[in-house]
C-alpha cells in the first residue's frame, strides 16, 4: 500500500478507543524481569522450577510442568500417552486450531464433534457417537473458561476406555464441582499467551498428579536430555548430559517465569476484576432485545477468558459482522471466537468436513462476538462498551 493510499485508509478507519485486550502487566512485571536479566541466566533455570512450583501449589496438584506454549502442553501430553500414526482423537470444531493440529504432529486423525449449544463446549452425547475402533483420547476445551461437562466426559471416557486430555487454554482460575480445573484430568494444558488470563507474553504449563508422566514431559520438553540443561553450567551439575529420546526445544525461559510468577500472585484480583466487568455486561444486556448473554451454571466457576454475546439475529436487520462494524464505528474493538474448524480449508480438504456436517457450531458461530474483558479496563470504558452494543441492538432490531 502507498503512502497516499495509507493516509486515505486512516481517514475512514474507525478509531478503536476500547481495544478488544490490553494485558495486565506492570512495574511488577517489570522488575521481576529486569532481575533475571542482572541475574545473567535468562533461559530456564532456578526461576522457571520456581514458577513450576508456585504454579501446583496455586492449582493444588503434585506436578506442574512449564512449556513453550499451550501447543507444546497438548503436544507432549499426546505423545505421553503414546498417540500412534492412525489414532483418532476427539476435539471439539469450536475451538482454536491448536487443539486438532498437535494431533496430526504424532500422524494421529483428530475427529471433530459438535458443541453443546448452552456453554459452546464439546457435546458428550455427538462425541460418543463419532467414536471409532481407533479412538483412543478426547480433548474437551473450557471454552471462553466455563469448564466442560466434566462428570460426563469421564463417564464416557471410561465407558469407552478413553485418555483424557484438558485443553484448558482460556481456564485459569476455573473449578468445576468445588475442583480446580488441572486438578482433575491425567493431563491439563494451560496457555499464558499474551492474551490469557495468566501472561507470559509466549508460554504454557502441563499439569498432572502422575510422577511417570512428569518424568517423561519435562525430559521431552528439552531435547530428550536427561539431565536438565542448566545444571550442567552451574554449581550443580557438570558437562555430561545424555539424550534418552528424541525430544522437542519446548521450555520456558526463566525470563517468561519471571514474568509468570508475578503474574500468578495476583492472579485471583485479576479474575475477580474480569468478573465484575462481566457482571456489569449480563446486567445490561440480559433483557435487551436481540441478545444472549453467556450462561453461567451454578455447579461451575469460570474464569471468565472471554465474554461471548450472542446474536438473535431473526430479530435484528443486520447480521454478526455488521453488528462487529458498527461496534468500531462507536470506537469498540470486538472478536470472535472460533471459526469452526470443520469449515477451515485445511480440515476440508484433509479430512473431507463440509459446511452442515456440525451444524451446531456453526449457528453459534454465525451470531457469536466477543466483547472487550480484561482487568486494566476502566469503568469508563465498560461503559463505552455496554452504551455502543446497546445502540447498535436497539438500531438494529426488528
Amino acid at each position: 500500500m502507498s503512502i497516499k493510499a495509507a493516509t486515505a485508509a486512516a481517514k475512514v478507519a474507525p478509531r478503536i478507543k476500547v481495544p478488544f485486550h490490553r494485558a495486565a502487566v506492570g512495574e511488577e512485571e517489570a522488575q521481576a524481569v529486569a532481575e533475571v536479566i542482572r541475574s545473567g541466566w535468562l533461559t530456564m533455570g532456578a526461576k522457571t522450577f520456581e514458577f513450576e512450583r508456585q504454579f501446583a501449589g496455586y492449582i493444588g496438584c503434585r506436578h506442574a510442568i512449564a512449556v513453550s506454549s499451550c501447543t507444546a502442553a497438548l503436544h507432549l501430553s499426546l505423545e505421553a500417552i503414546g498417540l500412534k500414526p492412525g489414532d483418532e482423537v476427539l476435539v471439539p470444531t469450536t475451538t482454536f486450531t491448536a487443539t486438532a493440529e498437535v494431533v496430526t504432529y504424532l500422524g494421529g486423525r483428530p475427529v471433530l464433534v459438535d458443541i453443546d449449544p448452552l456453554t459452546l463446549n464439546l457435546d458428550p452425547c455427538d462425541a460418543e457417537r463419532k467414536i471409532s475402533p481407533r479412538t483412543r483420547a478426547v480433548i474437551p476445551v473450557h471454552f471462553g473458561g466455563q469448564p466442560c461437562d466434566l462428570a460426563e466426559i469421564y463417564a464416557l471416557a471410561a465407558r469407552r476406555q478413553l485418555r483424557v486430555i484438558e485443553d484448558a487454554a482460556h481456564a485459569l482460575p476455573s473449578a468445576y464441582r468445588g475442583s480446580r480445573v488441572g486438578t482433575m484430568a491425567e493431563f491439563t494444558a494451560f496457555s499464558f499467551y499474551a492474551t490469557k488470563p495468566l501472561t507470559t507474553g509466549e508460554g504454557g504449563m502441563i499439569t498432572t498428579d502422575d510422577d511417570g508422566h512428569a518424568r517423561r514431559l519435562r525430559v521431552m520438553r528439552l531435547h530428550g536430555i536427561g539431565q536438565d540443561a542448566w545444571k550442567r553450567y552451574s554449581g550443580e551439575g557438570c558437562w555430561y548430559y545424555e539424550v534418552l529420546e528424541a525430544g522437542f526445544k519446548y521450555n520456558l525461559t526463566d525470563l517468561q517465569a519471571a514474568l509468570g510468577i508475578a503474574q500468578l500472585g495476583k492472579c485471583d484480583h485479576l479474575n475477580e476484576a474480569r468478573r465484575q466487568i462481566a457482571g456489569r455486561y449480563t446486567a445490561a444486556f440480559r433483557n435487551a432485545a436481540g441478545l444472549d448473554v453467556p450462561a453461567t451454571l451454578p455447579d461451575r466457576e469460570t474464569s471468565w477468558h472471554l465474554y461471548v454475546l450472542r446474536l438473535h439475529l431473526d430479530r435484528l436487520t443486520i447480521d454478526r459482522n455488521q453488528f462487529l462494524a458498527e461496534l468500531a464505528e462507536r470506537g469498540v474493538g470486538a472478536s470472535v471466537h472460533f471459526i469452526p474448524l470443520h469449515l477451515q480449508p485445511f480440515y476440508q480438504r484433509t479430512y473431507c468436513y463440509r459446511t452442515g456436517d456440525l451444524p451446531r457450531a456453526e449457528h453459534e458461530y454465525r451470531r457469536c462476538l466477543s466483547l472487550p474483558i480484561y482487568p486494566t479496563m476502566t469503568g469508563e470504558e465498560v461503559e463505552q462498551v455496554i452504551h455502543a452494543v446497546l445502540e447498535v441492538a436497539d438500531a438494529s432490531a426488528q
